[in-house]
């Protein structure tokens, strides 16, 4: 091959040849690459700390809407009958929701019932359907001890007068018993021991089977008969054309109902049960007025229905009034609401300020809704497949005739919503966890209005979460159907409303004392006095408003705890859990929330002490911040002990030093407790090493 160097380069030697070049890397290199990650981690930090100052700012600007227009109301219902004759007054349809008899006592449920069928109101205007979606015979067992009650309860309650028409709230009550009192509580006492008898069984044994009507009707759990795989069961247990009380007064009517279920069917979770009573309360008494309730959510006031005509028979809000909704507020709930249960924001400031705009959003129990608002907007009316379930369809039958059964059985199939509009266009949303959030928004956006009707004695109580992990977990719940709700098709974002944000504002605190590098004005700058007055002004006006509706300082003392917690814990696991959805990992699943509780987490909430006992990863998020804010503290103390920038850690010093007192109760369960209530073990170790990792790595990175 020929050579094509150029003459006069012949390299050939026996000897070796000096090197003509070498080349070297700048021993720079390396420092130059560690420089370029660490400022690029530093910029990102920095860059999350100016991304959650502005989403903070913009949730300021949200939460100033709930002020712009707040209102208060007043109800005269005594002078209802001046304007509509008692004779007139509508018929009233009430859904009851439960779905597990060992998570929902199974008496509290019958004590809701009760409260609402002694309503001061034409029992033979009342419906109470109960849905039962775990299809257990004990519910129903539950449901037909509640109706040969209910003959002796409803007449006592006129008699007597009495404000209390949940049995469990009057008997728990101090009352002067009388005679009649007496008896009625021993009736009382023996209904409760037969049913808790049945559920410690898990079965409903024969000499609890009293009749052949209650046979017949429990002769529909076979071996077969799953709670996730069954037909459907409708049982008429009283019948207001037919049943009278001890008194000879016509009874309300109580239906049991527990739909169709197949595993090859999807159902929509409570949505799809309120849907199904939606439909088999439209074939077979279809009142134009319905009253949604969880089963723990009992009638504090007998006169609450005429409160709420009070609004629908008003010629000026008839036409586009969608529903009336209730404060939810809670019994149980101990002196100072340790885990922040009461929701008193969300579920009784924020509403009034929203009644003075469009209304307040359905919360899913204490609400009476017109049977309308379920068929599209006041002007765009969309009619149901069969005429027979239309809002406008009038029920000329007995409940219990063969054609009306047929017909509720129809409707309540788990394949009878294939190709129709229910859950979309039609009835309760589906598409969220929090179903009633998406139902009450959809609404207000078909140009429905809503109003917030809060008197003075609470309309309605139900059970808050005694246990932390508890009420962690429905937050959860809550959480997720939010993010779903916001990131939806039909997001509240796009509409111009309120979306439910989750923002994890911890992380300030979390960096704030890190190596002295200071995000807050010193204290000799003017900037110093602007922080000052923003995080005064946010709190007190907090407070003001919470204090305002009957909260206590204590009180919102512990929301305040109980808002961070959330975010750590709650709002986390739900943001984690709705994007594993979303690449396909994991399902949703609709969790109960425990009404259950032993006495010894009884003592502890009582007592106001925080309950850590179950292992829940949930915890650990908590327990690392509060682990690194105390060292955070603790080093910056120690700066301020050296007289090294004391002045610039100021704030920084202060706000750790806030979310510390905040987290006592997790440091009191981690070193100082010793009950089941405690840290667990497991929980502590992996929060401390993954804290002082975190630590460590974020304090090399700042100081580098």
């Amino acid at each position: 091959m020929e050579d094509l160097r150029p003459r006069g380069f012949n390299t050939s030697s026996t000897t070796s040849t000096p090197p003509l070049h070498t080349l070297r890397h700048a021993r720079r290199t390396t420092f130059n690459h560690v420089f370029m990650v660490v400022y690029t981690s530093s910029f990102f930090i920095t860059l999350s700390l100016f991304i959650s100052d502005i989403i903070l700012a913009i949730i300021w600007v949200m939460q100033q809407c709930f002020r712009v227009a707040v209102v208060y109301r007043s109800e005269f219902p005594e002078n209802l009958e001046k304007v509509v004759k008692k004779s007139d007054f509508p018929a009233l349809d009430v859904f009851i929701c439960t779905a597990d008899p060992y998570k929902e006592p199974p008496i509290r449920l019958v004590s809701t019932a009760l409260s609402v069928m002694a309503y001061d109101y034409p029992t033979e205007k009342i419906s109470v359907y109960v849905s039962d979606d775990g299809g257990s015979q004990l519910t129903l067992f539950a449901c037909m001890e509640a109706a040969k009650f209910a003959s002796h309860w409803l007449p006592f309650c006129r008699k007597m007068n009495i404000i209390d028409r949940s049995p469990e709230a009057y008997f728990a009550s101090k009352h002067s018993w009388s005679s009649d009192a007496e008896k009625i509580k021993i009736m009382y006492e023996r209904m409760k021991v037969r049913i808790e008898n049945v559920l410690e069984l898990g079965k409903v044994s024969e000499e609890y089977i009293t009749d052949v009507s209650d046979r017949r009707a429990l002769s529909k759990w076979t071996d077969e008969f799953t709670h996730q795989d069954h037909s459907t069961i409708i049982q008429v247990l009283l019948e207001s054309s037919k049943n009278k009380d001890i008194t000879d007064h016509l009874m309300p009517n109580l239906i049991y109902l527990s739909r169709e279920k197949s595993k090859t069917s999807s159902h929509h979770f409570k949505a799809g049960a309120l849907n199904v009573l939606l439909r088999v309360s439209a074939a077979m008494t279809n009142a134009p007025i319905i009253l949604t309730l969880d089963c723990d959510t009992y009638s504090n006031d007998p006169q609450t229905p005429l409160c709420t005509l009070c609004y629908l028979s008003d010629p000026k809000h008839q036409s586009k009034l969608g529903y009336v909704q209730f404060p939810q507020m809670f019994h149980g709930i101990n002196k100072n609401d340790t885990y922040g249960s009461e929701y008193k924001r969300p579920f009784q400031t924020n509403p009034m300020g929203m009644d003075g705009l469009l209304g307040p959003n359905y919360v899913g129990t204490g609400c009476y809704f017109n049977r309308r608002v379920f068929f599209g907007g006041p002007s765009t009316f969309i009619s149901p497949e069969i005429t027979e379930i239309s809002p406008y369809n009038l029920v000329n039958k007995p409940i219990q005739s063969q054609q009306i059964l047929d017909l509720a059985h129809e409707v309540a199939g788990c394949n009878y919503e294939n190709n129709t509009k229910w859950g979309f266009e039609m009835g309760f949303k589906y598409g969220s966890l929090v179903e009633d959030f998406y139902t009450g928004f959809w609404q207000k956006c078909d140009g429905w209005r809503s109003i917030f009707c809060n008197p003075k004695r609470p309309a309605f109580l139900g059970d808050a979460p005694i246990s932390l992990i508890d009420g962690l977990i429905q937050c959860q719940r809550w959480a997720i159907g939010g993010i779903q709700v916001g990131f939806s098709k039909y997001s509240p974002i796009t509409f111009g409303t309120r979306s439910m944000g989750l923002i994890m504002g911890l992380i300030h605190i979390m960096y704030s004392l890190l190596n002295e590098v200071s995000i807050f004005p010193k204290l000799s700058e003017p900037w110093f006095f602007l922080y000052v007055f923003l995080f005064l002004g946010a709190y007190g006006s907090d407070l003001l408003e919470f204090i305002v509706e009957g909260g206590t300082v204590q009180r919102w003392w512990n929301d305040q705890r109980m808002w961070m917690i959330r975010v750590l814990s709650s709002y986390l696991f739900a943001s984690l859990e709705y994007f594993l959805k979303c690449l396909g990992i994991s399902t949703y699943g609709f969790s109960l929330t425990n009404k259950v509780v032993d006495d010894e987490q009884r003592k502890r909430y009582d007592q106001g002490v925080f309950d850590f006992g179950v292992p829940s990863p949930m915890f650990v998020p908590i327990t690392m911040a509060a682990i690194i804010n105390f060292v955070s503290f603790f080093m910056g103390l120690m700066q301020v002990v050296k007289g090294t920038n004391s002045e610039g850690l100021f704030l920084q010093m202060f706000m750790a030093g806030f979310v510390v007192v905040n987290s006592m109760p997790i440091y009191e369960a981690i070193v100082l407790r010793r009950d089941k209530g405690r840290m667990p073990v497991k929980i502590t170790t992996i929060s401390t090493c993954l804290a002082l990792s975190l630590y460590v790595l974020a304090s090399q990175l700042l100081f580098i």
